[in-house]
């Protein structure tokens, strides 16, 4: 019998839990009380059908004051229990088969498999891996559309909302609302993902995988927060999105931006304070684990934009080599640039009958993963590697550049309806993962971190003293479609809970009205758009989510979030650092003439005191 699947048996488990719980002691219900009372009073009085959800309604109970015995192992959110709690068994069953066909790989190949991850920015689900959609929108991909004939295309991955907080999640197995990446970073930051953070790169590597990065970081521009300060063995990465690629001196003379270049016109005497505008940039760093910094390329220019892509492209071939070369498995986490907002002038000549910037991208995108494959096959290594590709959020339609479009799904970055989190996605990995499949599961974002830790036999080093939101999802990946351990998500619009999905329902928790249910409900099966909210044919779904949502905020009390990105000086630790650089961190003023302590105003010590008045 599935117990959670009738509404009038968890209400008589509650209620009997609830009572059990009463008559056995009325004023100590704290601590780890589930152990004891369970054992000795509820499973006595609950028939064998009630016992395998007993600690989903304790869960669900969890909003009520009472307190429950802490999970043993990786943290999940609390939702995951109660998945876990109908399942628990078939899942045992399922993993002892799968770490068998794992350890049969290895032993046929004589490492754990490699794994190459590639995810680019503001595209909705549709645009890659389904050639029709194409047909119509003016441009191709055939070797992304290939990966889907030869493995999975996931119809149902979600990210966050926005490049920042995805990226988080993705490094982090967590949701970006725990580490404090919550929001999208803009140049110049003063912050970055907090040191403490632990990252899929830390945690392959303690398990013998070479890792590296190349591409679009942007999780902060202080020096604790540097890919290579942040687990991986070598990087090649941007702090930053892609905003300070319009910070070149053709961008101000054609009027793009203001300010960044006041040589460049005529003096305005009424331009007092020099000091709050940044008169410099960093496009790229490189360095290795624990090793020095480094500034990449010639002082920022429009080619040299471009170029960060060829150089991160090269860079991944190379290591692939390097990796073979020593007969170690190694992660790479690709994640190209897709676009400038100032035109390569090298390359005018447009690839698609689309034209505009994300088609652009895409295919060339697509150029480099057919070289990929290529290499892979030459190498020898291409059935022992398993290829990602995906989006990090929905199209970029609002105050975005043009060809930016909403497909299937409704919405795009920043927005928490279907359009904005739901992304392409598709992976391969031959002779184990299937071709030509579809997968209508949900999966997040997050869930790759804990998945390619159990891929890659390094479960043993996830932390155990924080939440993982990731749930290792590697029963789908190899069993395929229908065996999802994730029928939920939680959908953050930076800080703020802003919708929740469970199965095919979704509750808009951002403009429902307080105190009174109203239209925010919506059925993704009847109407995936969301266009039309309902509330009196829904309202059975309405407890649901409250419980899903108290259950949820319990954990977040017991495992508190870190509130904002981890403040500090910014660009700081470069070895070749430019004098326009240095002066991103150092204020032009003489601070024994302020009459306050500039350390008082940020909380915070030199330089990041006087970084930013």
């Amino acid at each position: 019998m599935n117990i959670m699947s009738s509404s009038s048996l968890l209400a008589r488990a509650e209620a009997e839990v609830l009572r059990t719980f009463q008559l056995t002691n009325q004023h100590s219900l704290t601590g780890n009380f589930a152990q004891p009372i369970l054992e000795e009073k509820t499973m006595r009085k609950l028939d064998r059908a009630f016992a395998p959800c007993l600690m989903a309604v304790v869960l669900l109970l969890a909003g009520t004051g009472f307190a429950t015995t802490p999970p043993e192992g990786i943290i999940h959110d609390a939702e995951h229990y109660i998945l876990e709690a109908q399942h628990g068994e078939k899942w045992a069953t399922e993993d002892t088969e799968l770490d068998e066909r794992l350890a049969e790989l290895r032993k046929k190949f004589g490492t754990p498999p490699n794994i190459i991850h590639i995810m680019w920015d503001d595209t909705a689900l549709g645009e890659v891996g389904i050639p029709e959609i194409q047909a119509v929108r003016g441009f191709e991909t055939p070797n992304m559309n290939r990966m889907a004939e030869e493995g999975i295309n996931f119809m149902r991955m979600y990210t966050e909302p926005a490049c920042t907080p995805t990226r988080a999640a993705f490094q982090t197995g967590r949701y970006a609302v725990r580490s404090g990446m919550h929001t999208v970073s803009f140049p110049v930051e003063y912050s970055g993902m907090d040191a403490e953070e632990v990252t899929i790169a830390e945690v392959l590597g303690q398990a013998g995988y070479a890792t590296a990065f190349y591409g679009k970081w942007h999780l902060g521009d202080t020096e604790f927060s540097y890919a290579h300060n942040q687990g991986y063995d070598e990087a090649f990465f941007t702090p930053y999105n892609q905003v300070p690629s319009m910070w070149v001196k053709e961008a101000e003379s054609a009027n793009v931006i203001t300010g960044l270049y006041p040589e460049m016109y005529a003096t305005d005497k009424y331009d007092i304070d020099n000091s709050w505008q940044p008169r410099g940039s960093v496009w790229t760093l490189e360095g290795t684990k624990d090793g020095k910094t480094n500034e990449w390329g010639p002082p920022p220019k429009v080619t040299n934009y471009w170029d960060i892509e060829t150089e991160a492209q090269k860079r991944t071939l190379a290591f692939i080599d390097k990796s073979v070369a020593a007969n170690k498995p190694f992660f790479i986490a690709y994640q190209p640039i897709l676009l400038s907002f100032i035109p390569d002038p090298r390359d005018p000549v447009k690839k698609t009958a689309n034209k505009n910037g994300l088609a652009e991208g895409l295919v060339k995108i697509d150029a480099f993963v057919g070289k990929l494959y290529k290499h892979l096959e030459e190498k020898g290594i291409a059935e022992n590697t398993l290829v990602m590709v995906m989006a990090d959020n929905g199209p970029f339609i609002h105050y975005g550049p043009r060809g930016m479009v909403e497909t299937l799904y409704s919405g795009g970055k920043g927005d928490f309806t279907e359009g904005g989190v739901r992304v392409p996605c598709l992976a391969t990995w031959p002779g184990t993962i299937e071709p030509k499949q579809i997968v209508g599961d949900i999966l997040h974002v997050s869930d790759l971190f804990t998945t390619f830790a159990r891929i890659g036999g390094a479960m043993e080093f996830i932390p155990t003293e924080r939440v993982i939101d990731g749930v290792d999802q590697t029963s789908l990946f190899l069993n395929g479609d229908g065996f999802s351990r994730r029928d939920y998500v939680m959908i953050y619009q930076g800080p703020n809970l802003a919708a929740g999905v469970k199965g095919r329902f979704k509750r808009d928790w951002k403009n429902a009205t307080p105190g009174l249910s109203k239209n925010e409900f919506y059925d993704l099966y009847t109407d995936p758009r969301e266009r039309t909210g309902e509330m009196i044919e829904q309202f059975h779904v309405k407890s649901m989510f409250n419980r899903q949502r108290q259950r949820h905020e319990l954990w977040i009390e017991k495992y508190p979030n870190r509130p904002d990105a981890t403040p500090g000086p910014a660009l700081t630790g470069i070895e070749n650092e430019r004098p326009e650089t240095r002066q991103i961190y150092t204020i032009p003023v003489d601070v024994e003439k302020l009459p306050f302590d500039p350390e008082e105003v940020s909380g915070q010590p030199l330089p990041f005191s006087t970084s930013d008045l």
